[in-house]
């Protein structure tokens, strides 16, 4: 199994626009891959948001990324984002 954190930059003020895009990405994720087993939104004490992803393997990985879904959101992105994502990509042991 492959783990993934994605710590994401929102802006301020854009909050609620991007809760709305991720959790619709969030949904749309949970209900048509059935290689990832976790997918979650979710917000620290400070405002700051990180996305938990859990995958089957790396095909399941590779389809999450290549999936219509994960593509379309990307415009709902657009002036949302205040940089770069900080991705990290763990092998599950155990």
């Amino acid at each position: 199994m492959l783990a993934v954190i994605a710590k994401l930059n929102v802006l301020a003020g854009k909050e609620a626009d991007f809760e709305a895009v991720m959790l619709d990405l969030a949904a749309k994720v949970n209900a048509n891959e059935p290689g990832c087993h976790l997918y979650k939104l979710c917000k620290d004490a400070e405002g700051g948001y990180t996305v938990m992803e859990l995958y089957e393997d790396a095909d399941a990985m590779a389809a999450h990324g290549a999936s219509e879904h994960f593509k379309a959101a990307g415009a709902g992105f657009k002036g949302l984002m205040g940089g770069a994502p900080e991705i990290i990509r763990m092998e599950v042991v155990g």
